[in-house]
């Protein structure tokens, strides 16, 4: 009792005379999340170097900038339907159903684009779109859940006028409104390219929609909260133009290329990957705001722990492959650390880029002959793993294609069962084989897969048991009995 009164007398006392105050601790509320994704349609990234592009400039210095490419006929064009699909959705043509501009066999149903799934995961989140290619919501492609949809026409008005009500309408909001999550189109740069190809006038477009650009950002600096904001900036195409002709929908290099610009908290200032893909708008953007989706992409800045991508400084120029501009490097005979390349069975001609298991970009292994579905290895990243039987008969000598692939060795506990997940790309044609076997303690292979049957840009999720007494295992992936056949890739194993 008497130290309760005399704590009280002092507390009285204390507060009486002003001499001391005690606050309970205050923690800092965290920034809010916030988003702007910034859709140029038909830009060629090259073309945004060349031109006088501040703010475009400025975006890749202090963030983080993927180029890809998209995929081609025979899984969808290289168009814009496809392409903001992929954007919009976080999943490849073959999930969302988009293959051209008529939108037939959308599946936008079970794959909402990434301002939808924010609704679906907290409606209080404020959603906003605004696009002057009106069918990116007359089809769906941005959905009707979204809070404000904005939508101007420019294939009527014009889309010079268009983005110019885009900008202002997109300023105001950004500014005056409280939007958490924006999406903003802009779609001039690709009817002057097919009007007029990459030349001038397409260089003048893309500084008109960097000045665009330029607004936007200054609109979200000048918000009053700002300071107390988390603010994810991305800017991607849909696909890229024919150089110096424009045009796109095809499988030329020029009329695929894409690319992720992002630039917010926890994004690598100047990094430049290789294993971006244009699903990944749609993952960055949910996973700022901690969203989860089982989707194609993931998040520009969560980096591959796929061995081959490893091989990406070391690759090399052509040898034998001369329709491959000669300064691109995109392709080395030599495995990763810890895997190995057995080429024992292999005849001493043909192409030397293929002569057994080889290590390969998109753009390297695509332009070594288009329309053959090189292009629509759509799951694999960065640098993969080819055997091409077919590209490896282009010169004298190269037949009888049989090499083995064989991963480091993984531990392993005996009674498990293991998986064997992975991507493959693989074509079937006449007697070649391709064989997914394992070796548990340096003993015989065990078949666990032989393909028969095209497999194309696909996931792979191969159980395997684990015998009594086994630690140690590899993989191996061997191709074989292949004479001027098809081609088998192999990218980013991992064992769980």
């Amino acid at each position: 009792m008497q130290r309760s009164i005399l704590a009280g007398v002092l507390a009285a006392g204390l507060a009486l005379t002003g001499a001391v105050s005690v606050a309970a601790p205050v923690h800092a509320a965290a920034p809010a999340k916030k988003l702007l994704v910034v859709g140029m349609d038909g830009l060629n990234w090259a073309n945004v170097v060349a031109a006088n592009a501040p703010n475009l400039d400025a975006l890749a210095a202090a963030g983080t900038l993927g180029e890809s490419l998209v995929y081609c006929p025979g899984v969808a064009a290289s168009s814009s339907g496809p392409g903001w699909s992929t954007i919009a959705t976080g999943v490849f043509p073959d999930k969302h159903g988009v293959k051209d501009n008529s939108f037939a066999g959308k599946q936008y149903g079970t794959y909402p684009d990434f301002l939808t799934r924010l609704e679906s995961a907290d409606p209080a989140y404020r959603t906003y779109s605004a696009v002057d290619w009106a069918v990116l919501h007359t089809q769906g492609t941005f959905g009707a859940a979204i809070d404000t949809r904005v939508t101007f026409n420019g294939d009527a008005e014009g889309y010079v006028s268009a983005d110019v009500k885009i900008t202002n309408d997109a300023v105001n909001r950004l500014r005056n409104d409280n939007p958490d999550a924006s999406f903003v189109y802009l779609g001039n740069t690709d009817v002057v390219a097919h009007a007029s190809g990459t030349g001038t006038a397409y260089t003048t477009a893309i500084e008109k929609q960097d000045q665009q650009l330029g607004q936007l950002l200054a609109a979200i600096s000048a918000r009053p909260t700002y300071g107390s904001e988390d603010w994810l900036i991305l800017v991607t195409t849909d696909h890229g133009h024919a150089v110096p002709g424009g045009g796109h929908g095809g499988c030329g290099i020029d009329e695929r290329r894409t690319f992720v610009l992002a630039k917010g908290a926890g994004v690598a200032a100047g990094a430049r990957p290789v294993d971006t893909r244009l699903a990944d708008v749609a993952s960055t953007a949910l996973a700022h705001f901690g969203v989860s989706a089982a989707l194609d992409g993931k998040p520009v800045s969560v980096r591959s722990t796929d061995a081959f991508d490893t091989l990406a400084p070391s690759l090399r120029t052509r040898v034998d492959e001369t329709g491959i501009p000669a300064t691109l490097k995109g392709w080395t005979p030599a495995a990763p650390t810890g895997w190995t390349v057995d080429r024992s069975r292999m005849p001493a001609g043909g192409v030397t880029e293929w002569r057994g298991w080889s290590f390969a970009t998109d753009e390297f292994w695509s332009r070594a002959q288009t329309g053959q579905e090189r292009e629509n290895a759509l799951r694999t990243r960065g640098v993969f793993a080819v055997a091409d039987s077919d590209e490896f008969n282009d010169k004298s000598g190269g037949t009888s294609f049989d090499s083995t692939l064989t991963s480091p060795q993984y531990t392993v506990t005996a009674g498990a069962t293991v998986r064997l997940n992975f991507v493959t790309h693989y074509r079937q044609e006449g007697a070649q084989k391709a064989d997914v076997l394992v070796s548990f303690n340096g003993g015989a292979d065990i078949l666990v897969k032989r393909y028969t049957a095209d497999a194309r840009a696909k996931v792979e999720s191969l159980p395997v048991t684990v015998p009594a007494g086994a630690t140690r295992m590899v993989v191996k992936f061997r191709y074989y009995d292949a004479n001027n056949n098809w081609y088998w890739v192999i990218d980013d194993l991992r064992v769980a």
